[in-house]
């Protein structure tokens, strides 16, 4: 849940409200030279993974690939035709209509944009957004991320998303795989994978209290090396200062979302500077 007028008034920023439909009429005005240059941002960013052990994971097919740089083209002019700092989007999905194969295939693209300092955030989550681009304009990157599991063996959280990440911040080359069907949602199509630069990181979120104001959440931690799920999403291995239960019920005791921006770099005094410039709680949790 988002409250446009919350964040037109806390934070002075403008929410077009788009439909579905701009994109489905940038996508099929897309060029045949648009899509090839499009074709080739994608194979120099991206590896392009095997079929793994997941049961829904398949080869990537030439049409996949077409059709993840045209909707990519389509977002492109979309964003340039509205301006755009940021988006936030949802489609449900209907029985394969053409709606839902749109919203199937932005992952490609909405993570190239991210990497350029577009960020994009899923499931309708504008909060979320507004966290990933204040990392974003810090340098910090800001992948759209939530709480995966806790390992209270080794002592750390799994973290991380399906669709769109910060592709600029991963550690090594992201890698492209192909999902017969998408995990917790409707449709299929290509979908991004990689863990976050292994280093100092921060989690900011976004959530809105009782009386109606926005407040920030952060922690800073670290990205640590170690095996994840090879399923086509997001996943790094966090650790933030103190076992993984009790940060995880002090970080439940701030009332935040579920979503949160991941980026690189210990970054809580910037956020806390710009949380006094904006007027804005600021809660941290764990070291700082």
């Amino acid at each position: 849940y988002s409250d446009f007028t919350m964040v037109h008034g806390q934070l002075g920023a403008h929410v077009e409200v788009l439909e579905i439909d701009d994109l489905a009429a940038r996508a099929a005005a897309a060029e045949p030279d648009e899509i090839a240059a499009k074709h080739e941002e994608i194979r120099a960013m991206f590896d392009f993974a095997d079929p793994s052990a997941d049961p829904i994971a398949g080869p990537i097919e030439p049409e996949q690939l077409e059709w993840s740089a045209r909707v990519a083209v389509g977002l492109d002019r979309l964003v340039a035709d509205f301006d755009l700092d940021g988006l936030t989007y949802y489609y449900r999905g209907l029985d394969g209509n053409e709606a839902e194969r749109l919203a199937a295939g932005v992952i490609v693209g909405n993570s190239l944009l991210t990497a350029r300092g577009v960020p994009t955030a899923g499931e309708g989550d504008l909060k979320t957004n507004v966290a990933q681009l204040i990392l974003d304009r810090l340098g910090a990157g800001g992948s759209y991320t939530e709480y995966y599991a806790l390992d209270f063996a080794e002592g750390f959280v799994l973290m991380g998303h399906d669709g769109p990440g910060h592709i600029a911040i991963a550690e090594g080359r992201p890698t492209l795989r192909a999902l017969r069907l998408y995990h917790g949602k409707r449709g299929a199509g290509v979908s991004v994978e990689f863990q976050v630069r292994h280093g100092p990181v921060t989690i900011l979120g976004c959530t809105q209290t009782a009386d109606g104001a926005l407040k920030l959440i952060a922690a800073e931690g670290e990205s640590i090396p170690g095996p994840t799920f090879r399923v086509g999403n997001t996943n790094s291995r966090l650790r933030f200062g103190r076992d993984p239960a009790p940060f995880f019920e002090a970080w439940c005791a701030e009332g935040p979302t579920h979503h949160v921006a991941l980026g690189v770099g210990h970054r809580v005094e910037e956020i806390r500077c710009l949380a006094r410039l904006l007027g804005i709680e600021l809660a941290t949790v764990g070291g700082r």
